[in-house]
């Protein structure tokens, strides 16, 4: 990939060469077309700034390397890499890097559950146990009312795919009086090397207490992994060849895995973690070598900036990209919808408030001001990865930002928060 242009900067403390790329992707299957800033209503002289505020941080040494991206009206006004993709290899970051985009991957699958819903074989209101007998869940864990002690009380109602859709069926990533359950169990949220299957993993956690009563509470974890295994339930094909056949070839995005291809491999960019103030590689995570078997819907997707936006852009269109139709006009309203009433957005991984105020089927959703007051449209949804990934849509504006790199735990939230800012003070119509 050939770059446009190019600034080379020299760190002081390491003496190593950071290059910042600036690259135009052709439409043909590698991501959006691409327009000059000013075409798309954006100013060249203000998205500069985002240029000063990410090579800080790199320099500072906050942040190993990243990837941003603005798409407006349908194309790309701005796509750079900045700092490098291995710290001790000196490999620079590029805009085809290949990141873990993590809960990016509950946004996908959340798409995909709704294809089958259009096509007949449920309804949102449809217990899960109809299609994952397992699942039929007998239990919520809570502290006794009159000791400290734990104990188990009766559901009142079992989970429906709505709630797990919207994270109201009390499922989480073992939170709290949930965590020694979970543990017992052996869950995995599907980051790690994990053997077997989503199915034979789901089946144990619908044994498993709920930390809540389905529809009460909105619960942040592993809902979306038991919606890719009934994707598999339903369609009887595994999760990774639905998604494959059913959103990644329409939609042509050629570098969205569960098992990256060996020579795809060198793309991937090394996950750090900060230690002491100092960025060290995090290990135990997935690095691709081998095929996967377990296939987590909510966590266990590679992808790049590039193909990522050709997904934002089919749900900015209302489920089209390229004449192909993945969902209709109608399911793309619903799921961007506020489906959560009076209850909030709680993560208890990530401030209040990120990512909107409400959520809907798959995506956190900005539904007023005066709330958690950010710069963007009321009407934008979108999600994030735990390793500092995050991508949003503005229906509004016609426009879509999208943010990659690799960093595991203790995030510097401002930068994400910077760019977001910095994308809307660039727009100049």
């Amino acid at each position: 990939m050939k770059p446009k242009n190019f600034l080379t900067l020299i760190l002081p403390s390491t003496f190593l060469f950071l290059t910042l790329f600036i690259t135009t992707i052709p439409g043909s299957g590698q991501g959006l077309p691409a327009a000059t800033p000013e075409k798309l209503g954006l100013s060249s002289e203000r998205l500069n700034r985002i240029d000063s505020v990410m090579v800080d941080y790199v320099k500072n040494g906050k942040m190993p390397g990243m990837v941003a991206m603005i798409i407006r009206h349908g194309k790309v006004g701005y796509f750079k890499s900045f700092g490098l993709k291995d710290i001790e290899g000196k490999k620079e970051m590029s805009n085809d890097a290949m990141f873990r985009i993590a809960s990016m991957s509950k946004a996908i699958t959340s798409v995909a559950i709704m294809t089958l819903y259009e096509e007949g074989y449920f309804l949102l209101t449809d217990p899960v146990s109809k299609f994952i007998p397992e699942c039929r869940t007998p239990k919520v864990v809570m502290k006794s009312p009159t000791s400290d002690s734990i104990i188990l009380v009766p559901v009142k109602s079992e989970i429906t795919i709505r709630q797990l859709l919207n994270h109201t069926s009390g499922i989480t990533y073992g939170d709290a009086l949930q965590g020694k359950y979970y543990k017992q169990a052996g869950m995995t949220v599907g980051l790690t090397p994990t053997k077997g299957t989503i199915a034979e993993m789901i089946k144990k956690l619908g044994q498993l207490p709920l930390i809540s009563q389905p529809g009460e509470e909105f619960h942040y974890g592993m809902s979306v992994d038991v919606l890719g295994y009934l994707i598999e339930a339903i369609s009887k094909m595994p999760l990774d060849e639905y998604l494959r056949k059913h959103i990644f070839e329409p939609l042509k995005m050629q570098d969205t895995y569960f098992s990256l291809p060996q020579n795809k491999i060198p793309r991937l960019v090394t996950l750090y973690k900060l230690s002491s103030g100092k960025l060290v590689p995090a290990n135990g995570y997935f690095h691709y070598p081998d095929q996967q078997t377990y296939f987590s819907g909510g966590a266990g997707l590679v992808s790049t900036a590039a193909d990522y936006s050709r997904f934002a852009q089919m749900l900015l269109n209302k489920g089209e990209l390229d004449g192909k139709r993945i969902l209709s006009r109608k399911t793309i309203e619903l799921m961007t919808t506020n489906s959560i009433g009076d209850l909030f957005i709680f993560n208890p991984f990530k401030h209040n408030g990120i990512m909107g105020d409400k959520f809907g089927y798959g995506f956190g959703i900005r539904t007023e001001r005066g709330l958690y007051d950010e710069v963007e449209s009321i009407g934008t949804f979108g999600w994030d990865g735990a390793f500092y990934t995050r991508f949003w849509v503005d229906p509004k504006e016609d426009l879509i930002g999208i943010f990659m790199s690799q960093v595991d735990s203790n995030w510097d939230e401002n930068l994400i928060g910077k760019f977001r800012v910095l994308v809307y003070q660039s727009i100049n119509d």
